[in-house]
């Protein structure tokens, strides 16, 4: 058992459960700092914070404390590409190459558009090894992109894309916009700044870094003590410098992950892996899509698809990259097999590296977000996360 903080903000009637779920994980968790939020449409019915947001343990967590939340990113990316088929600037079943013609390079030429962002157009990894200064440098990043050779024949098996995903993203949609804008603008423009959102995807350089949370790796007794779910299959293919996860894992060379609090890291734009936001920001978009609230920029058809799940792909299937059986519907995970989350498999969403977790939940309208600083080891199922949001669900059955 470790110290009870102080918990911050309010709970709606009725959502008691989250906040003794959220203590709970302080006191059974080893959780340093962090905030979990729901939003019930455009209402939030939770928004709590608490601990720290250093590793010393010196510095509040404040309402305002912000914290990179990783693969969490993918999901507002892919809300992005969702707006800009709302728009018909995109389609999901379109090859990539009819907006990107040098994609077509390597053999990728009938690569759609829902397979490269639904991690099975193979192309996890990247031969060329790419570094922060050459991600910033989107013209000459696109040529390196556009020449890798799938690493399986795309649309026959998928793994994870774990930082590569937001990459080709990325320049697909400044590719369409009609003003040629980055991602991370259009997520600025059009998500963030309607919304009044506390999420940024390149943070700017206005924003003091003071105000971002640094993290810690779970380490020595703490991995005893809190981590049961371990990824050594991973952290064998990473040691021995080979497979699918080596690959998927260490290029773009960012940078351990317990260092992301850097402003050289989170300047630039990995729409996959390098969001900097709060739990409240991923609770109200995801809230906003969840109710069809006409708030996002996002047609409720469109919304729909998010939420539907396709017979032919319903069964989860193994994951290269994560060693582990997992299902993605158009840039989303979604809540099947041994990792479910939600009311039902209409449920969406993105997890992201050391626990964060943002999701849809269609049959209630409710959007969930959870950030924190101390970086859990599980591939997808983070207890505290679950323990969170098992009890939104125990607040609704």
């Amino acid at each position: 058992m470790t110290e009870q903080p102080t918990i911050h903000g309010d709970v709606a009637a009725g959502f008691g459960p989250v906040a003794d779920a959220f203590r709970r994980n302080f006191a059974q968790h080893g959780e340093i700092g962090a905030a979990v939020a729901v939003y019930a449409g455009d209402r939030p019915v939770v928004d709590l914070w608490a601990g720290y947001r250093d590793r010393r343990r010196t510095l509040p967590w404040e309402r305002d404390t912000i914290v990179p939340v990783f693969s969490s990113t993918k999901g507002m990316a892919a809300f992005v590409v969702a707006s800009a088929v709302s728009k018909g600037l995109l389609e999901y079943e379109e090859p990539v190459a009819t907006y990107w013609p040098e994609f077509a390079a390597q053999g990728k030429d009938a690569v759609t558009v829902r397979q490269l962002i639904d991690h099975q157009a193979g192309l996890s990894g990247l031969d060329t090894v790419v570094r922060l200064a050459q991600i910033a440098d989107l013209d000459g990043l696109a040529p390196i992109l556009a020449a890798q050779k799938p690493a399986w024949k795309p649309g026959t098996r998928h793994g994870y894309h774990a930082i590569t995903l937001g990459l080709y993203q990325g320049e697909l949609v400044r590719r369409v916009d009609p003003g040629h804008r980055t991602l991370g603008r259009i997520f600025a423009e059009d998500f963030a700044g309607p919304l009044g959102l506390d999420f940024f995807i390149g943070l700017p350089a206005a924003e003091p870094m003071e105000r971002i949370a640094t993290l810690a790796s779970a380490r020595g007794l703490d991995l005893l003590r809190y981590e049961r779910d371990i990824p050594l299959r991973i952290g064998a293919e990473i040691y021995a410098k080979r497979g699918y996860s080596h690959a998927a894992l260490t290029n773009p060379r960012c940078g351990a992950p317990a260092r992301a609090t850097r402003r050289e890291f989170l300047e630039v734009e990995l729409p996959g892996s390098n969001g900097v936001g709060n739990a409240r920001a991923l609770a109200r978009v995801y809230g906003a899509a969840a109710a069809s609230t006409g708030a996002l920029p996002v047609d409720d058809s469109l919304l729909e698809r998010l939420a539907a799940a396709d017979t032919a792909d319903d069964v989860p299937a193994d994951d290269l990259v994560l060693k582990t059986k997992s299902r993605y519907h158009l840039g989303f995970r979604k809540s099947r097999g041994t990792f479910r989350f939600g009311s039902d498999k209409r449920a969406y969403g993105t997890t992201g590296l050391g626990g964060s977790f943002g999701f849809a939940d269609p049959a209630t309208g409710l959007g969930f977000g959870y950030s924190m600083n101390r970086l859990g080891m599980a591939v997808l199922d983070d207890v505290r996360s679950r323990n969170l949001r098992e009890a939104v669900l125990r607040c609704h059955i």
